[in-house]
């Protein structure tokens, strides 16, 4: 009984190291192509790119929307922050939508009070 249970201790923990190695190995390949493309800058898992034109909201958001991205959508106080520290101004992707009368991100959804 103790040999079969020690060869089951050894299979699980083999199995679960055999888990724990894929995973470690998919994370670091979703982390490489994770990485942000040449003049964009890199900040908690997101890619931003500050343009040096001046555009209007619609050129920006159409700009945006070339490079597969997005104007920004502010979801947390650090990435608020983050943006802030830049000290000039940028558009972001909140516009006031007259049907619904609210400012909604360009997803549709209402900005977090949290922000």
């Amino acid at each position: 009984m103790a040999a079969f249970q020690n060869n089951l201790w050894s299979l699980t923990s083999g199995t679960l190291a055999v888990v724990c190695l894929s995973l470690m190995a998919t994370l670091g390949i979703l982390l490489k192509n994770r990485s942000c493309q040449e003049k964009w800058i890199g900040y908690q898992c997101n890619c931003y790119f500050f343009s040096n034109e001046e555009k209007t909201w619609a050129e920006s958001r159409d700009f945006c929307a070339s490079q597969n991205s997005s104007l920004l959508q502010l979801e947390s106080k650090n990435e608020l922050r983050f943006w802030i520290s830049s000290r000039r101004y940028y558009w972001i992707g909140l516009t006031y939508n007259e049907k619904r009368g609210a400012w909604l991100w360009e997803d549709g959804s209402a900005p977090s009070q949290d922000v």
